[in-house]
């Protein structure tokens, strides 16, 4: 595994674009998420301070953090896709089958790589939450802190399925520009497909169905917390009321999506004549 891994990372790493791009993902989001949690004086005029407002508070930091973070994601999505994207262009695919690495091994090197840097990504939001909120959380017993801390989970397979599936495009179209191309198809299909639905059925037929779906189903991992922010301040709108909890069946479906995507990756190299 550890030699799979240390052939992807010499391939990322000897890549200035990737490099670039893997800084991106990994910094830009804490450095936004860093910055927000100061006070901001804009020249006197007024002052943003999103602290006093108690999003900063466990337990909702867990919630909050990982929400925006995974927003990002489309930066390593990038990586993931030029991954594949650079194999076939430089040929150096061929070149590792001839040096003795197998099919099964390639996607394998490529499926630990992705879940090396999730992992990574996933420590790192982790570690900045529990900063933050230690600094700004009015109660920091044990078990309050973490009682939502799930949603580092939920964040973990988020990241793993959704560059699960950008690896699988990869392997299909065999271009990075093609791959995120499909990628944009695809939230269009399942659009419309549930458009198709609500129309013969009606809307909760048709949200239930949809949550089955690749990439709405990645999304429902973690719930936008708009709603529950309003709630935090104003309690009394009870009608804002919703489920933003993270479900083990929701991230059962990632994880069969994963599996699927990364198994039809090999099959489709398996047949591949390159």
């Amino acid at each position: 595994m550890f030699r799979l891994l240390s052939i992807e990372l010499q391939k990322l790493l000897e890549n200035r674009s990737s490099k670039i791009l893997i800084f991106f993902s990994f910094i830009l989001p804490f450095f936004i998420i860093l910055l927000s949690s100061f006070k901001i004086n804009f020249f006197g005029l007024f002052t943003i301070d999103l602290g006093s407002v108690g999003i900063f508070d466990f337990p909702y930091i867990w919630h909050i953090t990982t929400f925006f973070t995974a927003q990002f994601k489309l930066f390593f999505a990038i990586v993931v896709v030029s991954m594949i994207g650079n194999e076939y262009s430089n040929k150096t695919i061929k070149q590792n089958l001839i040096d003795g690495l197998s099919k099964k091994e390639f996607i394998l090197s490529k499926f630990i790589a992705i879940v090396f840097f999730a992992l990574v990504s996933t420590l790192l939001i982790g570690l900045i939450t529990l900063c933050i909120g230690l600094y700004y959380s009015g109660d920091t017993e044990a078990y309050y802190m973490h009682s939502e801390i799930i949603f580092l989970l939920a964040y973990f397979v988020k990241l793993v399925g959704f560059f699960s599936l950008c690896l699988f495009l990869a392997v299909l179209v065999k271009r990075s520009a093609f791959a995120l191309g499909f990628m944009f198809i695809l939230f269009i299909l399942e659009w419309i497909v549930y458009a198709i639905l609500a129309k013969n059925y009606d809307d909760d037929i048709a949200t239930n169905i949809q949550n089955y779906f690749p990439l709405k189903s990645m999304w429902k991992l973690i719930d936008e917390p708009f709603r529950r922010i309003v709630l935090m301040k104003s309690p009394e709108k009870t009608e804002l009321l919703y489920d933003y909890a993270v479900h083990w069946n929701e991230i059962g479906i990632v994880v069969v999506w994963t599996a699927l995507f990364i198994y039809g990756s090999y099959k489709l190299l398996q047949k591949r004549d390159l």
